[in-house]
């Protein structure tokens, strides 16, 4: 792959993963209130939150490998993981890394979801949205595209939409949906409670 190849690839996956992170923020916020939303059922937004956040992971790690292996860019390896050690902006490049750290947490806590409990599952996923500000700013500082037009584009429709997703999420109008009581089986009366399951 040519460096401009790389250089291209690195920008394209750092702008889609921007955009994604934001359908992740926001539809979090939809899954989280347990409701359905216009034209999709509950089990699809979860679903869509989940595939969403799936590919983000991707186009980042994409976005990492690239710039690491980009000559302009000139990262190392400790760059990517250790945060404000890169020589190129280290400001913007470090906000990056602080970002690829936290979703590295994010992805690590999911598929441990199960042995750490839904109580510290919960807390630590409160990361995704230190992580959208984060990589919003990275792009803004530390993107060739960060001054044309269509990129701030992009980055308005991000804070819009998270935006509009947070401030409904503070509204007196969010209210989680009631979860549906576990069913229990009934047993019609003179029959014991083994003939009632049979």
């Amino acid at each position: 792959m040519t460096a401009d190849a790389l250089w291209y690839a690195a920008r394209g996956t750092g702008v889609v993963s921007l955009l994604l992170l934001t359908v992740v923020v926001a539809l979090g916020v939809a899954t989280r209130s347990g409701r359905a939303l216009p034209g999709l059922p509950r089990f699809a937004v979860a679903a869509v939150h989940r595939n969403a956040a799936l590919l983000a992971v991707a186009l980042l790690a994409v976005h990492a490998v690239t710039l690491l292996l980009d000559p302009y860019a000139k990262l190392d390896l400790v760059d990517l993981v250790l945060p404000f050690s890169a020589d190129y902006r280290p400001l913007w490049t470090g906000l990056g890394t602080v970002g690829l750290d936290l979703v590295v947490a994010l992805v690590a806590t999911s598929l441990l979801r199960h042995r750490l409990g839904r109580r510290t599952w919960r807390a630590t996923h409160w990361l995704a949205y230190a992580a959208w500000p984060v990589a919003l700013a990275h792009g803004l500082g530390s993107g060739t595209d960060a001054g044309a037009q269509w990129f701030r584009a992009v980055a308005a429709l991000c804070v819009l939409a998270v935006g509009a997703a947070v401030a409904w999420r503070c509204s007196t109008q969010f209210a989680e949906a009631p979860r549906r009581p576990a069913r229990t089986p009934t047993v019609p009366s003179g029959r014991s409670a083994v003939e009632g399951l049979r």
